[in-house]
């Protein structure tokens, strides 16, 4: 079947090829103007297309652009907390000594201090 249907798509291919030349010139071609027709059609739809690829070709642009941008973001924000972590460290290191230092009695009304403070400080922002 499948052989029968592009026979049949050569014959008519060919026929509109040679459609109105015959022994002694060329006739004019009833199909002439649909071909015309749908030549115009396919310049408007190759125009169309045309401008469809240049309005994604400068969207992804603007895509690559702000990856970009995001990217470089992404990277301070790695350097800020990497900083961050380094003095957070240093906190927690002092913190170390002072409760290495420092009797149990004082460590223990340090911290209490501190559940105190925290207690206020939630029921007055509740």
């Amino acid at each position: 079947m499948l052989l029968k249907n592009i026979g049949f798509r050569d014959r008519n291919a060919r026929a509109a090829l040679f459609d109105g030349i015959e022994e002694g010139g060329i006739r004019a071609s009833s199909s002439y103007s649909s071909h015309e027709i749908d030549e115009q059609e396919n310049d408007r739809a190759v125009e169309v297309l045309q401008d469809r690829v240049i309005m994604l070709k400068r969207l992804s642009g603007d895509i690559h652009e702000e990856v970009d941008s995001h990217n470089r973001m992404l990277d301070r924000m790695g350097n800020e907390m990497d900083a961050s972590r380094g003095v957070l460290s240093g906190t927690i290191d002092k913190f170390k000594m002072v409760f290495e230092t420092k009797s149990s009695r004082r460590m223990f009304t340090l911290v209490a201090s501190f559940v105190v403070v925290f207690l206020i400080v939630y029921y007055l922002t509740r």
